[in-house]
């Protein structure tokens, strides 16, 4: 058989068996991969250890497709502690559907949990991590098909990843988002956001009640505290249109989920709907030979790339969806993004920039009446095929409409910005290309002085102190936190929400590291190459003049060509500080942030 794809040679555990191979009755037959071990006495061992795991007899050991339930589940994040609980559903379903339903698990880790520390370098990493496993799994136990449960931030591009590489019938379960907290003291809807921004606030002392009416006797302690205890009241992914959201949203839209999979919140009826409705669609998937290489194409990227410069979602989306295509072996790169951002108009009031949460727009008819919304007005591809077996456009065109009187989505006619917030910088900066978020909001110029730290922490700690100024414009520049540098290409949220907090106005925020889908303002990320590689922001020094414009799409500093060689001829790399272990391994494999930061050969 002929096993190569996008001119790669395949080993024979991936090869597909013949998709018109049929059952005596002329229908497809359903279990292709595991039929290797159940049928006939080849593998006795194989069969008596999944007798033992509950296969109940001859029949079913040798008629019914086995499906891996992949969640990533782990206790200790609100993100992913519901997620066995929605493969117990999804495990039931698949047995109502008259086939073998194997749950399993992989890791990951709560960027909440681990911001703004060393731990955080973690966090990147484990979208690896998550497609290994997928992977593994899937091909080691002869599955048939696979449905994931993900629930943060890397949890989905990783399910994918692992879901492309073996390509068979597959689809993905959002574990949905959380519902809104609420601030008794501060008297306002919150989010994990807020417990950054309020750090901030907290750090340059301005944090206080609202002025509005009302005790307003609490101490800056008790209002942190109110606000770290009701930021996240129930499980699910953060609510903004942060990561996990922009993620599900574009995976939805690829046709990789079911219609409203990343709108339906964690703790609604709806996403136990969406368990049931997983068993039959997955079905359908493996009588119709729905693969993934079927589905994960330049059209379905492209549609990815529509959702989200029209909901204003995160710089992460860059990192993901490039990992993706290279692994699904589309092509995609930096060029796609800025083209589709030119295109496409910012409409969602969604935080971070804006008001609202995922929360809200469920309540008026979630992604799918969106989805609506810009296939009729000929921005999104409908055509599309999906899990479901059925078209985009096919799969909402039932769902209502968003109502006239809603406020979270703006007209297209009078958007928030003409055009998508993520814009790709290049310059003497960024020869090979930076990721910014201008939502219109901060200008889209800002010149000034840069202040250079090597690394975020010791960032943090000068915001601890209160020592950022707020004049004269400052470019704050924080260094050797890269995919190879940091390792693990760390968030900064917490010091740009930090910053956000303290108010803190005439400053822009540059690295090589990135950033959460949490953070907003002026603000650059993906710088490559990166310092530890001696890319050119291993140059800058304090006092450069630093320009980023988005109307330009460009990222310098005002300091010669000669100079700059001076000062190349000066610098030397930095001690690799991890030499054993995970992380080790990644700096040594990952690629750069403009290639998606991935450890895929390519």
């Amino acid at each position: 058989m002929d096993t190569k794809r996008g001119g790669f040679q395949e080993p024979r555990y991936l090869e597909f068996p013949k998709s018109d191979k049929k059952g005596p009755d002329g229908k497809p037959i359903l279990n292709k991969y595991s039929t290797d071990l159940t049928n006939h006495h080849d593998f006795p061992g194989a069969k008596a250890m999944l007798y033992a795991a509950g296969v109940p007899d001859s029949e079913s050991m040798q008629t019914k497709p086995h499906i891996g339930i992949c969640s990533v589940y782990w206790e200790g994040n609100p993100c992913n502690m519901h997620l066995l609980d929605l493969g117990k559903e999804v495990k039931k379903a698949v047995q109502n559907q008259d086939m073998m339903g194997w749950q399993y698990n992989t890791i990951g880790v709560s960027d909440g949990i681990s911001m703004g520390s060393d731990r955080m370098r973690f966090s990147l990493q484990s979208r690896e991590i998550i497609a290994d496993s997928v992977e593994t799994v899937t091909c080691a136990q002869a599955h048939d098909a696979c449905i994931t449960i993900p629930g943060c931030d890397k949890n989905m591009p990783g399910v994918i990843m692992g879901m492309s590489r073996h390509n068979r019938p597959s689809l993905m379960i959002y574990g949905g988002s959380i519902d809104k907290g609420y601030s008794k003291l501060m008297r306002k809807p919150i989010n994990i956001a807020t417990c950054y921004e309020a750090f901030g606030a907290y750090s340059y002392n301005t944090l206080k009640q609202p002025a509005d009416g009302g005790d307003q006797s609490a101490t800056k302690d008790e209002i942190i505290e109110d606000i770290e205890k009701h930021a996240c009241p129930s499980q699910g992914a953060c609510g903004g249109m942060y990561t996990a959201n922009t993620m599900a949203t574009a995976i939805e839209s690829m046709g990789l989920a079911l219609p409203g999979s990343s709108s339906n919140t964690a703790s609604s009826p709806a996403k136990l709907r969406e368990c049931v409705k997983a068993a039959e669609a997955i079905k359908i998937c493996m009588e119709n030979d729905i693969t993934p290489d079927k589905l994960i194409t330049k059209r379905s990227f492209e549609n990815a790339l529509v959702m989200t410069m029209a909901l204003g979602g995160s710089t992460n989306a860059v990192l993901h969806y490039l990992a993706m295509a290279i692994t699904a072996r589309v092509e995609l790169t930096l060029d796609d993004f800025q083209r589709v951002s030119n295109k496409i108009p910012f409409i969602a009031d969604m935080a971070p920039s804006g008001t609202y949460l995922m929360a809200d727009l469920f309540e008026i008819g979630g992604i799918p009446a969106v989805h609506k919304l810009l296939i009729a007005a000929g921005l999104l591809d409908g055509d599309i095929p999906t899990v479901t077996g059925k078209t985009l456009a096919e799969n909402v065109a039932n769902f209502p409409s968003l109502p006239q009187d809603q406020l979270i989505i703006k007209d297209l006619k009078s958007p928030i910005k003409s055009s998508g917030h993520i814009q790709i910088l290049r310059g003497n900066l960024a020869p090979a290309g930076a990721v910014a978020k201008i939502t219109g909001k901060e200008g889209l110029k800002f010149t000034g002085k840069a202040l250079c730290f090597d690394k975020e922490r010791l960032l943090n700690e000068a915001l601890n102190r209160g020592e950022i100024p707020n004049s004269p414009n400052l470019v704050v520049i924080v260094r050797y936190e890269g995919p190879k540098g940091g390792p693990g290409m760390p968030e900064q949220l917490k010091a740009s929400a930090a910053i956000m907090g303290a108010g803190l106005k005439n400053l822009a925020l540059i690295t090589d590291g990135r950033y959460s889908g949490a953070s907003h303002g002026f603000i650059v990320g993906h710088i490559t190459p990166e310092a530890a590689v001696g890319g050119p922001i291993a140059l800058v020094q304090d006092g450069d003049e630093v320009t980023i414009d988005a109307a330009t799409n460009s990222l310098s500093m005002n300091v010669s060509d000669e100079e700059l060689e001076a000062r190349r001829a000066k610098w030397t790399p930095p001690r690799m500080v991890v030499t054993r272990g995970v992380m080790a391994k990644y700096a040594h494999q990952v690629s750069d942030a403009s290639h998606g930061a991935v450890t895929d050969l390519f």
